[in-house]
């Protein structure tokens, strides 16, 4: 078997109610995860792209937060919806989906202007741009 070419990242942690940070699901179950392995398998590209649970990637202000490796690129906001456009134009296409990418200031930050808010950092254009 060959190496995989992306190893994708889907959070899918779930915080107890109340908690002072956001879930990227409500039910530990993700939609968006069984919507990418779909997709990429319809794709036939599930021999090149492993899609990968993940519990908390710390971006949780930008959730659901999915990061796609080895560029490292990182989606903030990201709906079962989208998950077309991930895996036909980032996946496939290797051209990652702009409207849905984290800004760098944001990833990984200890100060970023959703941290804290309760806002998921999506807007038009870049996350948390």
């Amino acid at each position: 078997m060959p190496l995989y070419e992306h190893h994708v990242f889907v959070c899918h942690n779930v915080r107890p109610e109340g908690a002072p940070r956001p879930s990227c699901t409500t039910d530990g179950k993700s939609e968006l995860h069984t919507q990418l392995q779909t997709l990429v398998r319809a794709a036939g590209i599930a021999d090149r792209v492993r899609i990968n649970k993940s519990l908390c990637l710390d971006q949780c202000e930008h959730g659901p937060t999915v990061v796609v490796y080895p560029e490292a690129v990182w989606y903030g906001g990201v709906r079962p919806e989208d998950a077309a456009e991930i895996v036909e134009e980032h996946l496939a296409g290797g051209r990652p989906v702009e409207r849905l990418r984290m800004a760098e200031s944001c990833v990984n930050a200890k100060t970023c202007p959703h941290k804290g808010s309760g806002v998921s950092g999506v807007s038009a254009g870049t996350v948390g741009g």
